[in-house]
């Protein structure tokens, strides 16, 4: 007798953790039930995948999706949605939104609001600070909660966390893995006057220096040795972070960005001004080609978007009163997967970055990889089409990006969330449907 399922994905080449193989995925009750020949199956929807491959959907650790209810700020709904698109069907949101998250009430608002509007899975991380660090072992554990972030050089109000008191109390308190931004304060400070006196966007990187990023790094992983604490350093920007990190690699994992494998200084600067501004800044080639090397010799660990958008009106402000920050979360499989054709990564190099890698790290429940049992959170792609990003295909609320007119081989043509088909050639299908992620070490599983 034959099997039914819910939906059948056929003749694609399927990306398990054993490697690539020709399959057919059945799923079932949102889970993958089965993975091989399923020509004598049934399904209630059948997705002829030829000639495409068949990723773990793409779990997007570094968002920010900015305050909500503003009607040209980002947003849960359009964030989540402009994730779906990319292939992405799960994100971790930063605390430096409005509100900020800092406490449970924060967190419960956050997780109510998302699970109305949120076009793909979600969690938010818990802000550290020497207001709460006595309580982030309570806080870190909550359903929901993708774990502490520590914000060492400028952010949002009170979440700024410079000194190493502060940071020593954060991570004396718990025991998930903390992400870190790490610039050091009191070089940006010392160091503004160069913003300020060159009113030019091509300063950015002379005022966030390389500096600013290895004093920071240097004192994080003496603290973190101290505390005997596992800590995740985001959206690294410059090779002289890479050659100190690999030394540490038994307690410290590592974020790339794609903005900062992509973009280089100083034409980036040169080409789009401000709408390249982001912290820490995008670097020269020199550093580009550490941090791919940082890929290729297996020092970074995942690649997140660090998705930031801001609108066209507040980007084109002079410099340095222009925010730092560019949406990310749309672009970064495209981007992937066309550095994949130029022969900078393997497929299976861009599926352990950005799902089997966050899984790991983070303890995701059922999540980063195709597998029975697990969540079916997939993304068909075909590796032969070539596509141009461009604005008007960005779902964010910004409506822009820096990558506009950029050709790539390679584009996500589906993306399915926990069995269902939520977008097929570009178009957004069905209604909201996103839950929070399950963690190992959050009290959601016990």
């Amino acid at each position: 007798m034959s099997k039914t399922y819910d939906l059948i994905i056929k003749n694609g080449k399927v990306m398990t953790p054993g490697g690539l193989i020709e399959a057919d995925l059945g799923i079932q009750d949102e889970k993958i039930s089965e993975i091989g020949c399923l020509t004598t199956c049934s399904a209630e929807e059948i997705y002829d995948a030829n000639g495409l491959h068949i990723l773990p959907g793409v779990i997007d650790s570094q968002v920010h999706f900015r305050e909500p209810g503003l009607e040209h700020k980002e947003d849960i709904a359009h964030g989540t949605k402009s994730a779906i698109k990319g292939g992405v069907t799960s994100i971790f949101e930063m605390p430096n939104t409005s509100p900020l998250t800092l406490d449970e009430q924060t967190l419960q608002d956050k997780l109510s609001r998302a699970e109305k509007t949120a076009w793909c899975d979600y969690a938010f991380f818990m802000g550290g600070n020497s207001e709460n660090a006595h309580r982030l072992s309570y806080l870190e554990r909550l359903p929901g909660c993708a774990g502490v972030k520590i914000f060492m050089g400028s952010s949002t109000g009170t979440l700024l966390a410079k000194d190493d008191e502060v940071i020593a109390d954060v991570l004396a308190n718990g025991v998930r893995r903390v992400s870190v931004h790490a610039e050091d304060e009191d070089r940006l400070i010392s160091r503004q006057n160069i913003a300020i006196e060159s009113e030019s966007p091509q300063a950015h990187p002379d005022w966030r220096d390389v500096e600013s990023a290895v004093r920071a790094t240097t004192r994080l992983v003496k603290l973190a040795r101290e505390a005997n604490r596992r800590v995740h350093v985001l959206h690294i920007s410059s090779k002289d972070e890479m050659d100190i990190l690999a030394k540490h690699k038994d307690l410290i994992s590592v974020e790339v960005t794609l903005n900062h494998l992509t973009l280089n200084a100083p034409d980036c600067y040169e080409q789009l001004g401000a709408f390249a501004q982001m912290n820490p800044p995008v670097r020269d080639l020199i550093h580009q080609t550490g941090l791919w090397a940082a890929i290729q010799n297996g020092i970074v660990d995942v690649i997140g978007s660090d998705h930031a958008p801001h609108t066209i009106e507040e980007k084109e402000r002079p410099y340095p009163s222009s925010p730092s920050g560019m949406p990310g979360v749309q672009t970064s499989l495209p981007l992937l997967l066309n550095h994949m054709h130029e022969g900078r990564l393997s497929l299976q190099r861009i599926v352990d970055l950005t799902s089997a890698g966050p899984q790991r790290l983070f303890g995701i429940a059922a999540k980063g990889r195709i597998a029975i049992g697990y969540d079916a959170d997939l993304v068909i792609v075909d590796l032969k089409k070539r596509r141009t990003i461009s604005d008007d295909w960005i779902a964010s609320k910004c409506g822009w990006t820096p990558f506009d007119g950029k050709s790539v081989m390679g584009w996500p043509t589906a993306t399915v969330l926990r069995g269902n088909i939520v977008v097929r050639e570009d178009e957004v299908m069905g209604t909201s449907g996103g839950r929070a992620v399950r963690f190992f070490e959050a009290d959601v599983i016990n």
